[in-house]
């Protein structure tokens, strides 16, 4: 009976021995490139689009002057 009994003892701990995980992991450097951002087409974009409604913009100043400003006669805090 003790010999089952070492049996069993041994096969459940060769089992347990088969289910060991190991893993190797490799650390390695990372390399960070610079990002190089330009912003020239937005800003040449954005001149064109203020020199196209530029000139809408004044005619509409020609024909509808701004109303002159009155001082305000509340109290200034």
């Amino acid at each position: 009976m003790k010999c089952w009994l070492l049996m069993a003892l041994a096969v459940v701990l060769w089992a347990a021995y088969g289910c060991e995980v190991k893993h190797d992991v490799k650390v390695e450097p990372i390399e960070i490139k610079p990002i190089h951002i330009t912003m020239d087409i937005n800003i040449k974009v954005d001149r064109e689009v203020d020199a196209f409604f530029g000139d809408v913009e004044k005619r509409a100043a020609e024909l509808n002057p701004p109303a002159e400003t009155q001082p305000s006669t509340g109290d200034n805090q």
